[in-house]
């Protein structure tokens, strides 16, 4: 962006959404003291949000969505006594929520969702009587959810996401103990782990050596992929309890389950004692004679954890195991662009302007995949069957078990893979 536009002092209003923008955000922005609308989302600005953008003390309206700036939120954004809508959401941001936020006395809608937000909400939300909208998912926060107006009447979906929340909101587990009881307990604790510390810390220590070399034992012996261990990650969850619960949930995987199924494997619906519902893209398993298909669990695992763009399917974790290997993913709720296709009703109710909104989602999601990720990515098999909508018709890509990394300075060939019969345009 050039910094002469901090030159503008006179400037009400700035919409440069939806453009090709990147690099850091300018200071000079700062300099804007008359603006009153400001909308950089859906570009590829990165670093810190600028705290200078704090004397735009007459911003009514702060759009930042869809980025890729980090760190943290600046605190100075509390001086926005005017602001009534902040979206920061679809960006890198960190750290804990700035209680500061709370500051801003005209606050009606705040979208902080899908960042990397941790720690505890500020308490202080429960002060901000003028907020009505909120939307904090898929996130790493945990702890209460401020007793509030905004957060009772959240749906589900603005909540879910995070490490482990708990209130007297639908879908989410009761605090168990009330603030005293919980530093009443802590402090028991202390009393009691600090003179056992000294007595153990020597066991721990040997312990600790055993099991060091324990593993690095196992990792020896089993050197070769067919004999690896199974391992699981299930982002913002506790791997080993969701384990159990997919299964549980799904009946072992029963067909009941089942909403759609691929060449490499079948995808259930699993809804979580929690009340979330994910994904779940089962593949056939890596016997030996199978191998191919274990590697295209691997090549979508290696992908999905390297790309986040709002028209890919979220990832949120994945299973290799000697019983089973999956993927999950965030549920769509309006399935495949294929099934809709086929469906006479709902294809006649997705008119030319949503299939045309549709078409700009996959081409966003291809040009960001064969652009901005580095080294590029070729999906090799896009088509209606991968293509999923929610419930806005917002295109998400998905099935990456094909999908390849180009190698940068060199020659690229590649041969034809994904649906029989189908050469996808993003090969």
């Amino acid at each position: 962006m050039p910094s002469k536009l901090g030159k503008l002092s006179s400037l009400i209003k700035l919409i440069l959404n939806s453009n090709q923008l990147c690099g850091q955000l300018s200071l000079e922005l700062g300099s804007l003291t008359q603006l009153e609308r400001l909308d950089l989302s859906s570009n590829r600005l990165s670093n810190s949000i600028p705290k200078s953008l704090g004397n735009l003390v007459k911003l009514h309206y702060l759009n930042l969505s869809n980025n890729q700036f980090i760190h943290k939120i600046p605190v100075e954004l509390e001086k926005l006594i005017h602001l009534s809508e902040l979206d920061l959401s679809h960006n890198f941001l960190g750290e804990e929520m700035p209680s500061q936020i709370c500051n801003m006395q005209s606050l009606e809608k705040l979208n902080l969702s899908h960042n990397n937000l941790s720690g505890f909400i500020p308490s202080c939300f429960e002060e901000v009587h003028g907020l009505s909208y909120i939307d904090i998912s898929y996130n790493e926060l945990h702890g209460s959810i401020p007793n509030s107006t905004a957060f009772r009447d959240a749906p589900m979906e603005a909540l879910h996401g995070n490490k482990g929340l708990c209130g007297d909101i639908k879908g989410f587990p009761s605090c168990k103990a009330s603030k005293s009881h919980k530093q009443a307990s802590r402090k028991i604790w202390v009393v009691i782990v600090f003179p056992l510390l000294g007595s153990f810390a020597l066991l721990i220590s040997l312990i600790g050596l055993f099991f060091m070399f324990r593993r690095s034992s196992l990792q020896t012996q089993q050197s070769s992929p067919g004999n690896a261990p199974g391992f699981l990650s299930v982002l913002n969850f506790e791997g080993k309890i969701v384990y159990e619960e997919i299964i549980s949930v799904t009946n072992d995987f029963d067909d009941e389950h089942c909403i759609g199924k691929g060449g490499q494997g079948s995808i259930y619906k699993a809804e979580l004692p929690s009340g979330e519902i994910v994904a779940v893209n089962k593949f056939h398993s890596p016997l030996p004679s199978e191998m191919a298909s274990h590697q295209e669990f691997l090549n979508e695992v290696k992908t999905l954890t390297g790309i986040r763009h709002r028209n890919i399917v979220k990832f949120y974790g994945f299973c290799s195991h000697a019983r089973h290997s999956f993927i999950v993913y965030e549920y769509l709720e309006m399935g495949s662009l294929a099934m809709i296709l086929s469906n006479d009703a709902a294809a006649k109710d997705l008119g030319w302007t949503k299939r045309m909104n549709v078409i700009k989602g996959v081409v966003d999601a291809l040009s960001y995949m064969h652009n901005d990720c580095f080294p590029p990515i070729v999906h090799r098999d896009i088509s209606s069957k991968n293509v999923l909508l929610d419930l806005e018709n917002e295109a998400h890509v998905s099935d990456f078990g094909t999908a390849k990394f180009l190698k940068p300075n060199s020659s690229n060939w590649a041969e034809l893979a994904g649906t029989y019969g189908y050469v996808a345009p993003g090969m």
